[in-house]
């Protein structure tokens, strides 16, 4: 592999940040009295907040939720879900946000920074491409000290088609003024592996324990550490 680009994912590639979101996300659906089984949430690993979000209201298309503001209940089949799926996206991403902020002495993971030493070294382009929103990505990085070494940023709201469709990694590549044949991706996700490889993009598996049971049998090549791949790109 003699890539121009490297594409990161960032939830559980640059940050094992899964765990984190997971703690979130089933206090807020415990608030909503939505059960989403660990299992189940495995599958939503990788997915942007709007696809997470379509997903569970098509699965709960006939029951109720707990309204977010007042706590009364009201049926999914007879509200306006247009307005529903924006309020939990909403409520969702600023529940992520500020539980981020909060959160000191983040710590990339680890071999990450050597790895990106020597792709700099060997005048490879490097890009974050992840479903989480920009506010967030940008507050990560931030907190990570890592921003500086990404030449471009695409998050899951500058995109219309979240993954794994491959809209986010095409044109992460276009801003990167590369070839998709060009660029590798690293991704934990079942659907961050097929959204790469949709894009006609070699992918590498980055196997996490912390990411669920997702299946990267179609990745190119998996690893376990960052310290695996430093002599093979």
């Amino acid at each position: 592999m003699k890539p121009k680009a490297i594409i990161f994912d960032m939830d559980g590639v640059i940050l094992n940040s899964e765990p984190i979101y997971y703690e979130v996300q089933m206090k807020f659906f415990r608030e909503l009295g939505i059960n989403i089984s660990a299992d189940e949430y495995s599958t939503f690993v990788g997915l942007s907040q709007t696809e997470m979000w379509k997903r569970i209201l098509k699965k709960f298309d006939s029951t109720s939720i707990r309204q977010l503001t007042d706590g009364v209940e009201y049926n999914f089949s007879t509200l306006n879900k247009i307005n529903l799926l924006e309020e939990l996206i909403t409520k969702n991403n600023k529940l992520n946000y500020q539980h981020f902020s909060k959160l000191e002495n983040l710590k990339p993971t680890p071999n990450l920074i050597d790895f990106i030493n020597e792709l700099k070294n060997k005048n490879i382009k490097l890009a974050v491409a992840s479903s989480t929103t920009k506010k967030l990505v940008d507050l990560i990085l931030e907190k990570l000290q890592i921003r500086h070494f990404f030449e471009v940023i695409v998050s899951g709201n500058e995109i219309k088609n979240g993954k794994p469709e491959p809209d986010i990694f095409l044109k992460t590549a276009e801003l990167l003024k590369v070839k998709p044949e060009e660029c590798i991706v690293i991704e934990d996700s079942f659907n961050g592996v097929k959204a790469a490889k949709s894009a006609g993009m070699k992918c590498i598996g980055f196997q996490k324990f912390n990411s669920g049971e997702q299946d990267l049998s179609d990745a190119d090549l998996i690893v376990n550490e960052f310290n695996e791949l430093i002599s093979f790109i």
